[in-house]
């Protein structure tokens, strides 16, 4: 094959496996030799609304497997592939369609009335989950090279506009790699994908590499707790990926007690820093529960915690995959001491080849060979690092550093406290004070002072939150982090 990207793979796994289940969702299952000429037919849409290589295809929709369909056509065209939040408002919508100058908007059915308030001028199809095709339609056999780009995926925009990270074939194959290296990945997989796929996390660190291996990807429309056990119990379900929210959310059923989850191999949780609770309720219950860590810019990969070590590096985001470089460093660029702060920069083959249309925000983070995330982490004596927070939500109080993370970790493990953001607030003396946003637990409360003396009994007296602030839920994003610059905004 001429095509060494992600569009060949229908055609390499269908010749190989053509009658394994692949995809599971919207009401089918689909063998890898459907998929193959779903796939096709896709490509002969797009060609026909004028795609050609380069082109940005968008899909709005939920996991589907058309999401997929439209991935894997796009790389066999050559076209770059651009997933976007569907939470997203149209006028947010509006700015993606513009700023990647899309040739073709796809969406589901539900998302029609979203797509009739879009004021960007571009062609849309709607796309369906109908019966395949049984003619003898082939998928392209284009000369597309791992360099070749394949998807811009938009970062949360959690700072300002989002950014359109773009992910070369190369990016995802070699993150891939990682994942198989690492994860044991097996051929029998059985991969539940209820996490957002327009974020990189549940696609690059579940959903693709299941599909390279031969498994089989689940999909579920949105995150519901119930029908997340449902799933698992029908499809006996082998591996899960979750930020710490879904994961917590679950443990907070009934059921949680009951479900059964034996034929779980691993849990993966990253996205956010994982609160102890909610490790130990897993590790409990005697699940494989692995911590990882990452960035859309790396595809993501970056740190994984082996579930060998699940319970001794407990807290830990691990050591770095295995094509992966991760140093953590100074300002001068010097790696710190052994439990030392530092900022983590990341380098591989895995890590994306710059921002979209954005040569100086991606020399900012891009320099001389590594990624510069934004992030604080610490270094034990035998290489594992613990993430500590966002250099941009640390908070300065006389001239202490406060990592928000910490603190939050100590006050959710207060019994009536479900979930917090601990945000910096203007202070005359200071310069700036903790406040804690707290959300109860149901049917608990309990009153500021006592909260923050269990705080105080726990944590160095500055770090200490000056106020609490009780809310109903905190805002997050699609997938599942708390939005902190919301949380400012709204409570700061």
């Amino acid at each position: 094959m001429r095509n060494r990207g992600l569009g060949s793979w229908p055609a390499r796994r269908a010749r190989m496996t053509p009658d394994a289940v692949a995809v599971i969702g919207a009401g089918r299952s689909i063998t890898f030799a459907q998929l193959y000429r779903r796939v096709a037919r896709v490509c002969g849409e797009l060609r026909a609304a004028g795609v050609r290589a380069g082109d940005r295809i968008v899909y709005l929709g939920p996991n589907h497997p058309a999401y997929l369909e439209l991935l894997f056509a796009a790389g066999a065209l050559g076209a770059v592939f651009v997933p976007v939040n569907f939470r997203s408002a149209a006028t947010e919508i509006d700015y993606i369609l513009g700023d990647c100058g899309a040739r073709v908007l796809c969406h589901t059915e539900p998302y029609r009335d979203v797509v009739g308030e879009l004021t960007v001028e571009v062609r849309t199809i709607c796309v369906a989950a109908d019966e395949v095709l049984e003619d003898d339609a082939l998928v392209p056999d284009e000369p597309i090279d791992l360099e070749d780009p394949c998807i811009i995926m938009y970062t949360s925009g959690t700072t300002g506009r989002p950014k359109g990270a773009v992910l070369t074939h190369g990016n995802l194959t070699w993150n891939c790699l990682n994942v198989l290296v690492e994860s044991d990945i097996a051929a029998d997989e059985v991969a539940l994908v209820s996490a957002p796929l327009f974020h990189a996390a549940a696609l690059g660190m579940l959903c693709l590499p299941v599909l390279l291996k031969g498994g089989c990807v689940v999909l579920l429309e949105k995150f519901d707790p119930a029908v997340v056990f449902d799933a698992l119990e029908r499809h006996r379900v082998t591996r899960m990926f979750g930020v710490p929210a879904m994961y917590d959310a679950l443990a907070a059923l009934d059921r949680w007690d009951t479900a059964d989850l034996s034929s779980i191999r691993v849990l993966l949780c990253g996205g956010a820093p994982v609160p102890h609770n909610t490790i130990r309720r897993y590790l409990t219950r005697g699940l494989t529960f692995v911590q990882g860590y990452g960035m859309t810019e790396a595809s993501p990969g970056a740190l994984l915690l082996d579930p060998a070590h699940a319970q001794t590096k407990a807290g830990s985001a691990g050591v770095p995959s295995f094509f992966s470089d991760v140093r953590v460093v100074d300002e001068r660029g010097e790696p710190v001491a052994d439990g030392e702060r530092g900022e983590v920069i990341v380098s591989g083959p895995n890590v994306m080849s710059g921002y979209w249309n954005r040569p100086a925000e991606t020399a900012e983070v891009l320099r001389e060979g590594w990624f510069h995330s934004g992030d604080v982490a610490t270094v034990d004596a035998d290489g594992y690092v613990y993430i500590v927070d966002r250099m941009k939500d640390v908070i300065i109080s006389g001239g202490e550093n406060i990592y928000p993370a910490e603190v939050e970790n100590v006050l959710t493990a207060h019994p009536a406290v479900a979930s917090c953001a601990v945000i910096g607030v203007p202070d005359e003396r200071w310069g700036e004070i903790g406040r804690a946003v707290v959300v109860l637990a149901d049917g608990q409360e309990v009153d500021p002072q006592t909260l923050l003396t269990f705080a105080r009994e726990r944590l160095a007296g500055y770090k200490v939150p000056r106020s609490v602030h009780f809310v109903g839920e905190l805002p997050r994003g699609g997938s599942g982090k708390v939005l902190k610059s919301v949380v400012r905004d709204l409570y700061g």
